[in-house]
């Protein structure tokens, strides 16, 4: 039920308390406070049927995904991006009003953009965080499928949302080939060959490798710690401990000697992404189609190769299930056969 009573000011407070809800608000006018009261009522009539409070007249999807950013704070150039461009694409849709015809028309603009349907399901799943965050996280009453229905709707477009498998290696020829390119450069800042060496004995993302610390490598284990892990569920704090087989050991072991902090390696993960496609394509003829993360496709072939299950080829590459793991695995026929005759 609301009160009012004027101040001594000559304005109006206003005071609400309906179904375990109390506000209270001042106005310069009567029926300002009565007008207000009203609908803080109408809202709380509505949170206590429905369990959901309805969304605030006139509040956008803008300010809502401002309210998210400022709440979660998201991190990722790519989510930060994506946030922003939602903001700008959709920002003025009033939320009330947010429907499936809304965001059949944002898709109907992006594939018109350009933009394919990997990058579309991903600006539909960041969205879809947005309301499920407001509808969970705030008690908003609004329809947190309404992104999740627009995604799945992407494949009767015929738009592919899952990236293209990649089973690219490099080959020992290429490898030769790139080696020999950088021992020929006496001023090559970053060791290129030997973090090369390092990423197919390990199968480490490049991002893993340049931030590997001294402090974190266990000399008597002969294991690292690799801090932060890339995970699809937890962006912090997945610090996981990896063997160093005898390969890698070798590459590490005389770069930490006398050496009790700082990096293993001095190199930036941008660097030497950028070093490595300049060198393939300084070639004569260039290496084409190869990435420094394609070492990593070798890698983990190489492990399975080795005759280790799946299990410890996870623990070695980070992967959290066999799906994830098994994109980056290239097992022949030859492979078993040899396998076979090695336990044999």
């Amino acid at each position: 039920m609301a009160t009012f009573s004027q101040l001594p000011s000559g304005r109006w407070r206003a005071q609400v308390r309906r179904a375990g809800i109390y506000r209270a608000a001042t106005f310069p006018l009567k029926r300002d406070a009565q007008r207000w009261a009203a609908e803080v009522e109408g809202q709380a009539y509505h949170a206590a049927g429905g369990g959901f409070a309805p969304v605030p007249k006139g509040s956008t999807l803008g300010d809502l995904i401002k309210k998210y950013r400022e709440d979660i704070k998201p991190e990722g150039r790519t989510k930060t991006f994506t946030l922003t461009m939602l903001e700008q694409r959709l920002g003025a849709v009033r939320l009330s009003t947010l429907n499936a015809v809304t965001l059949r028309n944002f898709v109907d603009t992006r594939v018109n953009d350009g933009a394919g349907g990997v990058t579309i399901a991903a600006d539909l799943s960041y969205l879809s965080a947005v309301l499920k965050w407001g509808r969970h996280a705030r008690n908003l009453d609004i329809n947190d499928r309404l992104a999740l229905d627009a995604r799945a709707s992407l494949e009767h477009r015929k738009l592919r949302t899952r990236s293209a498998e990649r089973s690219r290696e490099p080959t020992d020829d290429e490898l030769t080939r790139l080696y020999a390119l950088w021992a020929a450069k006496p001023r090559q800042k970053i060791e290129m060959e030997t973090l090369c060496r390092f990423a197919l004995a390990t199968g480490m993302r490049q991002d893993e490798i340049c931030q590997l610390q001294v402090d974190d490598i266990d000399r008597e284990a002969r294991t690292v710690i690799i801090r932060d892990r890339k995970d699809p569920k937890n962006k912090q704090g997945n610090n996981q401990t990896v063997p160093l087989l005898p390969d890698a050991w070798a590459i590490v072991e005389p770069l930490i000697t006398d050496r009790k902090v700082g990096h293993v390696f001095a190199a930036r993960a941008k660097s030497v992404s950028v070093a490595f496609t300049r060198a393939c394509q300084e070639l004569k003829p260039p290496i084409v189609d190869l990435h420094f993360h394609d070492l990593r496709h070798r890698a983990t072939a190489a492990f399975f190769r080795m005759g280790l299950d799946i299990p410890r080829v996870a623990l070695l590459t980070g992967h959290k299930t066999w799906a994830m793991l098994r994109r980056y695995t290239d097992i022949k026929a030859a492979d078993v056969h040899a396998t076979v005759a090695s336990n044999a």
